[in-house]
């Protein structure tokens, strides 16, 4: 077999910026599970405006206004998250399972008297699970071709990206294939691995590269998402007169998440004496993102009627502030054979390892993340000590949150430009309810709904010089939460058992192509031609997540 030829034109409009994080990342890092204490979680989170419960302190910390004992409390679970995939009739099932250890909290209330306006000053502290990463992923099948403009039909490839990128950058052949481009700030990842790895070729020395994708791509994809983020909040709240409640939460967060893919394309080729044989490469990508942010929660409740149960809450969250380094290495396995010019022996391609080429680490890129400011009103009314009904509404502009470099260097435009176009305001409803037979036994119930936060049609952009390696991106639709929840109170001790379901679906891509419309199908986008879409079929994911939870608590 010759060396590869110059085949198929593929395009990818990349911009420029020197990130490494997607938006799809920092949706990951800001989007927060239903968790916390078991009777919370049972009422499905519904209860600002009701209180009384250790987990309002991240919800409305006006909640804890309304404790007159002291509390402490622990809180564990187990939970098993499904993923369900089906690409073109091929299906995979996922499903991990795992315990956990959620919550820990204690208040102090502090009685200041029965006729000074204000009653009660409460003190709170609470650590809680905000948000679980683990989930497994796979998917698998053949990505298709597409019509040109010149009616030739070209397949649909992962090799592709590379090769646009690897032109976009500007750099010579030369270059991308000394090591040393792997610590150049303008260089991306993805473009330097497809050509070190011999799957694109600038025909000798050139800047513009082609890829090599001789027939229609087999595909199968898997990846493994780890960690999560814990929450601390440090909360003081005031009670006046019984019908007014004041709270400030302080709230600390530490972000551990970490995820690995692992992409393989196979193509169906043929030797120069007939033989057919499978040929194609492998590529493998780690990734981690670590870091610490805080905010800050202010909230109300009102009893707008002296002797009425009606409740009427109001809550503002500043956004997170994160400080966060994305650290990331790269496989890459071609299994791709080629004929040496001179000596007309075939070889293989060496792996590419950017672990090994770093001499031994990888590389680290730190950002900073501001999330979107967050506004939560809710209603609680009570029918004497045997009914509490809870509902709740928040709202969260995830188009607005901002990427920023460390230190106070400015804004990462690129970044922010995506998030301002991908991504939408999200509407969250909870609705719940409490009830009690007797005074001893509660039954609860919760649902909860939250809009999808990607535009339709959203997609991962990969900047010209990022080190991000994996091309994969899933744009979720609308979830659907429905809790159940018992408890039981002695004279001090209590105990409450909690089950939730989260459901929801999503379309998965393992990466997206722009290809050029008017250009024809030897040639990569370098002008300014128009280009349209090119990607494999949506894979249907319908992703679930039972949980159970049980909390454990003494008043005082």
């Amino acid at each position: 077999m010759k060396k590869r030829p110059l085949i198929f034109a593929c395009a990818l409009l990349m911009a420029a910026s020197a990130g490494a994080q997607s938006i799809y990342d920092a949706v990951n890092v800001t989007q927060k599970d239903l968790n916390g204490t078991a009777r919370f979680v049972g009422m499905g989170g519904a209860m600002g405006a009701l209180g009384g419960d250790i987990s309002t302190i991240g919800t409305n910390p006006a909640g804890i206004g309304i404790f007159r004992s002291n509390d402490v409390m622990t809180s564990f679970g187990y939970s098993i998250t499904g993923t369900e995939s089906d690409y073109a009739g091929v299906k995979f099932e996922n499903d991990k399972a795992r315990w956990s250890f959620d919550n820990i909290g204690a208040v102090i209330s502090t009685k200041i008297g029965n006729v000074t306006p204000l009653r009660y000053v409460n003190f709170g502290f609470n650590y809680h699970k905000t948000k679980s990463f683990y989930k497994n992923m796979t998917m698998s099948g053949l990505m298709g071709s597409v019509q040109m403009a010149d009616g030739n039909w070209t397949p649909v490839s992962q090799v592709r990206y590379m090769a646009q990128q690897a032109t976009d950058m500007g750099f010579y052949g030369n270059e991308l294939a000394s090591d040393e481009i792997y610590h150049n700030i303008d260089a991306g990842w993805l473009g330097i691995m497809g050509y070190q790895g011999w799957l694109t070729d600038a025909g000798g020395n050139g800047n513009i590269f082609y890829p090599y994708v001789p027939s229609e791509a087999d595909a199968y994809f898997h990846s493994q998402e780890r960690g999560g983020i814990d929450q601390y909040d440090l909360n003081v709240a005031f009670n006046i007169n019984d019908r007014f409640y004041l709270g400030f939460t302080v709230g600390l967060y530490d972000v551990d998440y970490s995820k690995y893919t692992f992409y393989d394309e196979r193509y169906s080729s043929q030797g120069t004496d007939g033989t057919a044989y499978q040929e194609g490469y492998s590529l493998e990508t780690f990734k981690s993102i670590h870091g610490s942010g805080f905010d800050v929660k202010l909230g109300a409740i009102i009893r707008p009627f002296e002797y009425s149960p009606l409740r009427i809450g109001l809550a503002v969250h500043t956004p997170i502030f994160y400080s966060l380094t994305y650290t990331t290495g790269a496989l890459l396995t071609p299994d791709i054979y080629l004929t040496d010019d001179n000596t007309g022996e075939e070889f293989l391609p060496d792996v590419v390892d950017t672990y090994s080429i770093l001499g031994g680490r990888d590389m680290d890129r730190d950002f900073n993340l501001q999330t979107p400011w967050l506004v939560n009103a809710s209603l609680g009314y009570t029918v004497g000590n045997a009914l509490a009904l809870g509902a709740e509404y928040e709202y969260e502009n995830y188009s607005a949150m901002k990427f920023k470099y460390p230190d106070g260097g400015g804004e990462m435009s690129t970044e922010t430009n995506e998030a301002k176009n991908n991504l939408k305001a999200v509407h969250t409803l909870r609705l719940g309810a409490e009830y009690r037979p007797i005074s001893a036994f509660a039954l609860r119930a919760g649902y909860n709904y939250s809009t999808a936060v990607y535009e339709e049609g959203a997609l991962k952009y990969l900047p010209t010089n990022a080190l991000d390696t994996d091309t994969d991106f899933t744009n979720s639709q609308s979830m659907n939460t429905v809790t159940l929840g018992i408890g039981y109170r002695w004279s001090s001790f209590y105990m409450d058992l909690a089950y939730k379901f989260l459901t929801y679906k999503a379309d998965f891509y393992p990466f997206f192509n722009e290809m050029s419309e008017n250009a024809a199908n030897d040639y990569i986008i370098t002008g300014n031609e128009s280009a349209f879409l090119v990607t494999p079929e949506a894979t249907t994911v319908k992703n679930t997540r039972s949980q159970v939870l049980l909390t454990l608590g003494f008043r005082f």
